[in-house]
Order: structure tokens, then sequence, then C-alpha cells
């Protein structure tokens, strides 16, 4: 199964990320945000963990993609894969240790300024899981 896609947008960047279970949507869609700035190969040079909450899953992803864009403007961390993913459903919490690379290292294509809640949802489709999300460029 594909990890995600593209979607047509005016202006900003739209993507819908899938996953067998929620932990592997939501790495998913840290790779899709990640893709649309680099689309090639990231070093995995350095360790970072994560810890974020939310209020539901909605903005739990919101909290999750925003903590990476805080991550990329403050110390240059560039994603590359997320390990060790716990997302604990009643509390709408997850932690993570991502790993990456210095964002000093590539040449990006786009700037990603914001994640946004515009048409974004987290939901079970089926057997899977799917969200959307539009980020501000």
């Amino acid at each position: 199964m594909k990890k995600f896609k593209f979607l047509e947008h005016t202006a900003d960047v739209k993507f819908r990320a899938y996953g067998r279970d929620i932990e592997a949507l939501y790495a998913n869609s840290a790779y899709a945000m990640f893709a649309s700035m680099y689309k090639g190969e990231i070093k995995k040079s350095k360790k970072i963990k994560i810890k974020v909450k939310g209020k539901d899953f909605e903005s739990l992803l919101y909290n999750f993609l925003e903590e990476f864009l805080i991550l990329l403007d403050t110390e240059g961390f560039f994603l590359s894969n997320i390990r060790k993913l716990k997302l604990d459903r009643n509390k709408h919490k997850i932690e993570a240790e991502a790993i990456g690379d210095n964002v000093k290292n590539y040449e990006a294509n786009l700037n990603v300024k914001a994640v946004t809640y515009n048409d974004m949802f987290v939901r079970r489709e089926g057997k899977k899981w799917v969200s959307q999300v539009v980020l501000d460029v």
C-alpha cells in the first residue's frame, strides 16, 4: 500500500497519508510533509525524542507535524525515519524517536510555514487509517 499521495491544491500543499494502523498513519503523515520539501534520501545522523498531546486525533496530528516544523526551524532537524512510535489513543499522546540530519546538508525545494486544520481529517476507512492535511507554504 502506498504511504501517501499529494492532491491538487491552488496555493498550498495537500496530501493524504495511509497506514495499516494509526501509528503508521502518523509516521506516514510526517514523511509526506518532509517529502513535500525534499524528494531525496535523508541521512540518519541525529536522534530526537518527541512527545506531543492533543484533544482528538486531528489536533494530535496537527501538534505532531507542527513539532517537526519547530525542530526544523530551531535545530535544523530534517526527518528521515520515525521509530518507536507509541500512540496512546485514550489520552491522545504520542511518543516517538525521530531520526534525521541537518537541513543544511540538503537543498529543500519548498518552505512549509505551518500545518493547517483546513480540510484536515484522521479516520478509519475499512481496514486502513487515512489522514488528510493541508500545509501552508
